[in-house]
């Protein structure tokens, strides 16, 4: 069986860790497939990859708004970054004719950009799976932008199977991303999805920081990819330097270069350890006492599996939904979440201080009695399924089938 995931990547990484952890798991559950996952990010590469599993590094993006995307690293326009990536995605369809094709949020790409392959792949049988995170945004805003292209009826045209990386008593995205019942009927909740440990130590190396020296408990600071979340980084430099604890920063790989190297002159000055990447977040998860983050899918799901009492600054544009998820979290009490608008060292002081109260062990256990962590393998159980099924080939289109939708971003 061969599957192809693609995720466009123009913000943060978590679209491609998702896609790792998937894929991770269908290795082990389908050892004979081939997986390619086609991505944007820049460090797909250092994070592991499984067995059987390769990357088609696709030129990188930088979102700038919610539907606005510009090379991130090439000095050319837009458009022809976006036709130089589209014609890379079809030319690997047509060459290595996936059975499985999961995609990762954007069901025709960024401004389109998947349009024809998704054509080409399904005229020759494939079946498709498009993947969700737990929370997109407002209902309103998705409904909105959703509406022009008219984008549930199209993704039940062209997709067999819906993913939802989430528990549909959270956040029900069936009610209110208003999915036709043809649609809903194909959606599957699959829990949250979470990198493997065991995975991150059998493909990386030991990497990141040295714990043999330090005596005091661990307060780790990370803002994900690293493109947004600065003034949070230097106020917890800040704070760790008077600190009863020991702060570590991981100020993530996307990090522009004069806000890593300020944030590094900081926390020089202040003796916080920090690095600008560290491919094995979950064992770091696991070492740390606590964390301090945004409010990203990955980070928040993988330390909460762990047990690791989290103080949440969720970002607030260009999406909503980070506050939404650290909300829902809260409401859980699976987390301490404070105002971004409002944070100085007090705030995040009372928080840290607040979070060591919380027993490590009680805390994992109410997130397991409360969430399912197993997403990435229930993910991989729908996919295989999927594969069994796949459809006899149609006669390649002329035109792409998909040619008349407007950009969907």
């Amino acid at each position: 069986m061969r599957f192809l995931f693609y995720s466009h990547d123009g913000l943060g990484l978590g679209h491609t860790r998702r896609h790792l952890a998937i894929a991770s798991a269908l290795a082990t559950l389908a050892p004979e497939s081939s997986i390619l996952l086609a991505s944007g990010a820049d460090d797909a590469l250092r994070m592991g990859l499984p067995a059987h599993v390769e990357i088609l590094k696709l030129p990188g993006l930088r979102k700038v708004s919610n539907d606005e995307y510009f090379p991130r690293r090439l000095h050319i326009p837009a458009a022809e970054i976006r036709a130089m990536r589209a014609d890379l995605l079809l030319s690997t369809v047509k060459s290595y004719r996936p059975d499985v094709l999961l995609v990762d949020k954007h069901p025709f790409g960024v401004n389109g950009e998947f349009r024809d392959a998704l054509a080409w792949a399904r005229s020759g049988g494939c079946r498709c799976a498009l993947g969700l995170r737990d929370i997109l945004d407002e209902p309103a805003t998705v409904l909105k932008e959703w509406a022009p292209h008219r984008l549930q009826e199209e993704v039940n045209k062209h997709y067999d199977l819906m993913l939802v990386y989430g528990e549909q008593a959270i956040f029900d995205p069936l009610v209110a991303y208003e999915f036709p019942r043809a649609m809903a009927e194909r959606t599957k909740f699959c829990g949250y999805v979470v990198n493997s440990v065991e995975h991150e130590t059998r493909t990386l190396g030991p990497g990141g920081f040295d714990f043999a020296d330090w005596r005091r408990p661990i307060v780790l600071a990370t803002t994900g990819g690293g493109e947004d979340g600065f003034e949070l980084l230097e106020t917890f430099i800040a704070l760790a330097a008077e600190a009863p604890w020991q702060g570590m920063v991981v100020a993530g790989p996307m990090t522009p270069e004069p806000k890593l190297r300020g944030l590094q002159e900081l926390a020089e000055k202040h003796r916080v350890p920090l690095q600008a990447f560290v491919p094995s977040m979950s064992r770091l998860f696991l070492a740390v006492d606590a964390v301090v983050c945004m409010g990203g899918y990955n980070t928040l799901a993988e330390a909460i599996s762990k047990g690791t009492p989290v103080v949440c600054v969720p970002r607030q544009t260009p999406r909503a939904e980070q506050a939404m998820r650290a909300k829902a979290l809260e409401r859980l009490g699976l987390l301490r979440m404070l105002d971004p608008s409002k944070i100085c060292r007090e705030t995040l002081r009372e928080a840290v201080d607040e979070a060591f109260t919380i027993p490590r062990e009680a805390l994992r256990d109410k997130a397991h009695q409360t969430l399912s962590f197993d997403g990435a393998y229930r993910a991989a159980s729908q996919l295989v399924r999927l594969a069994s099924s796949k459809k006899a080939p149609a006669r390649a289109p002329r035109k792409s089938a998909l040619a008349n939708l407007g950009p969907v971003g």
